[in-house]
């Protein structure tokens, strides 16, 4: 029996690895798009995450930019799918898995300016929904995360030191690359934070 348990522990730590692995480059590879729209200069509101996210996706869902430039292969990508009493920015099925309905990635989007207002709801009203019970009923995360790892996307809005406001948003990040993509470890789950910098495509 306790070979069975440390078998199965090594399994499960394995699997989670994996799927840390896996997602962070998926993240980095989004990333890779976020760069290719700044650089067409599509032009964003300041004031509607929504937008700015419904712009990535006609990205993120493009074969041949995901093709060409992004090389993303074997996701879809899905805007404001429900999840328990809530809705989810964008939700990420891996087609190996896409048989099994419980399988999927979420991303939380959030604007930022450097500000205290949107610095708070970046955590109360964005990361919080994944690592307490938030304003659900439920005594459970109020977004669920199958794999052990999910993502937030920080939308920069204002120029501002990014690097620097990470550290005002909290003391759980973990540097991954300056400027672009952090960590924070909680309990049986990492979730990995993007920054993309809209500020100089916002819309006059």
């Amino acid at each position: 029996m306790f070979e069975l348990d440390s078998l199965d522990a090594t399994t499960y730590l394995f699997a989670t690895n994996e799927y840390e692995i896996e997602f962070k480059e998926l993240m980095l590879n989004i990333y890779s798009c976020y760069e290719y729209l700044i650089a067409n200069g599509d032009k964003v509101p300041k004031n509607c995450e929504n937008t700015i996210r419904d712009t990535l996706l006609t990205y993120l869902n493009n074969t041949k930019i995901r093709n060409e430039y992004c090389i993303i292969e074997g996701y879809r990508f899905d805007k404001e799918v429900d999840e328990g009493e809530g809705r989810v920015d964008i939700k990420i099925i891996n087609i190996n898995d896409f048989e099994n309905h419980d399988a999927y990635y979420v991303i939380e989007c959030k604007r930022l300016d450097g500000y205290s207002t949107l610095n708070k709801a970046y955590v109360n009203d964005g990361l919080n929904r994944f690592t307490t019970s938030y304003k659900s009923s439920k005594l459970t995360p109020y977004y669920s995360s199958y794999y052990g790892v999910n993502g937030m996307i920080g939308f920069i809005v204002k120029e501002i030191d990014i690097n620097d406001n990470i550290e005002k948003v909290g003391d759980f990040f973990n540097l991954i690359v300056k400027d672009k993509l952090y960590e924070s470890k909680h309990k049986n789950l990492i979730i990995y934070h993007l920054m993309m910098d809209f500020s100089k495509n916002i819309e006059l």
